[in-house]
């Protein structure tokens, strides 16, 4: 009988310290709140998939995803101190500190914007971006990302600011809308919006920047977009945070590098698919290419996107800009993916 007593009182003593320690660890979950320019969109696809693989969870993240449809507004929600990091493209790592901010890119996601420029096809006369002076043209937000690349590539084109006009209509259902109802004659977007414009015949398009290739065509270089970044002095104070944020990240980008768009889009909400699986998929599988495969800023990358600003932000023209400031590896370098790739450690294959 005592044998049998002092089992249970050491069970019970083993099972409370399990308890204990699993509260423990559950009320030492790194707190983060990350807002997401468009999750839905495939440009910030890894956002969603990390969270969906279980990635922030096995670093021992409470990681708490926002949805914004406009980078620029949830940029502004970062700057208020609202959430702690952005996904979002990494050009406003520079414009911002142009106005005295520094922010950095911690996880480089993508090296090509993922964006087309689509016109309407009630609009057969437009051909080229310079027969778009004096039209209207849809973005996601005035000084998101979108309408960086759209001034740029009218000024490109011959045409100045102020010879045509940018509408924020946000992406999916409103960019439609817009550019149904004539609102907008061309406008810059993402998947699934551009697939669901072309099957109907509603659009073409005009520049397409959803691949390596056709990016340094229309901007002069790599242009390195969809990052993580975040305020740099709150980086500074929570290095272990980040570096947790960094290994779930990277290992994202591992996983969409090593599986195929169907198992990829099988992770994602069934809403993203906006009722065509089938097409989301065939578009995840033909700009998959534009994400980094280890989170690594490209080389000459933050050089195109400071060249890209400069032709047409006069905030930017003419300013110095210190790049360096502007992106870190010191995180991505530190991932078991990284080292291991240098063969620092070995590889450990996931299931």
């Amino acid at each position: 009988m005592k044998s049998t007593f002092a089992r249970n009182k050491f069970t019970k003593v083993i099972a409370a310290t399990t308890l204990s320690v699993a509260t423990f660890g559950a009320l030492a979950a790194d707190k983060v709140v990350i807002m997401v320019g468009g999750y839905e969109k495939h440009i910030y696809l890894p956002a969603k998939l990390t969270e969906a693989l279980g990635y922030f969870k096995a670093e021992g993240l409470d990681v708490e995803l926002l949805n914004e449809p406009s980078g620029v507004d949830a940029e502004d929600e970062m700057l208020a101190g609202a959430v702690q990091g952005v996904v979002g493209f990494y050009d406003h790592c520079v414009d911002l500190q142009t106005k005295g901010k520094f922010v950095e890119s911690i996880v480089q996601l993508s090296q090509a914007p993922g964006e087309v420029e689509l016109v309407s096809t009630k609009h057969p006369e437009i051909k080229s971006m310079a027969d778009l002076r004096g039209k209207t043209l849809g973005v996601t937000g005035l000084g998101s990302s979108t309408n960086f690349l759209t001034q740029y590539l009218m000024v490109k084109s011959g045409v100045p600011l102020g010879e045509f006009t940018s509408l924020p209509v946000g992406a999916g259902t409103t960019f439609i809308a817009a550019m149904q109802q004539d609102k907008i004659q061309a406008g810059m977007t993402t998947e699934p919006t551009i697939s669901r414009l072309l099957k109907t015949g509603e659009a073409r398009i005009l520049i397409d920047m959803r691949s390596m290739d056709k990016t340094k065509s229309a901007l002069g270089g790599t242009y390195p977009a969809a990052s993580l970044y975040m305020p740099t002095d709150w980086v500074e104070k929570n290095k272990p945070t980040v570096q947790k944020l960094a290994n779930a990240f990277v290992k994202t980008l591992k996983y969409i590098n090593t599986h195929s768009a169907a198992d990829i889009a099988d992770k994602m909400p069934k809403d993203f698919y906006v009722g065509d699986k089938e097409g989301y998929v065939k578009a995840l599988a033909d700009g998959k290419s534009m994400f980094t495969a280890d989170g690594v800023m490209p080389a000459g990358g933050p050089e195109t996107v400071l060249s890209v600003l400069s032709g047409f932000n006069k905030n930017v023209k003419g300013k110095t800009v210190d790049l360096s400031k502007t992106y870190t590896t010191e995180f991505v370098k530190q991932t078991q993916w990284c080292r291991s790739s240098t063969g620092d450690v070995p590889l450990v294959v996931e299931g």
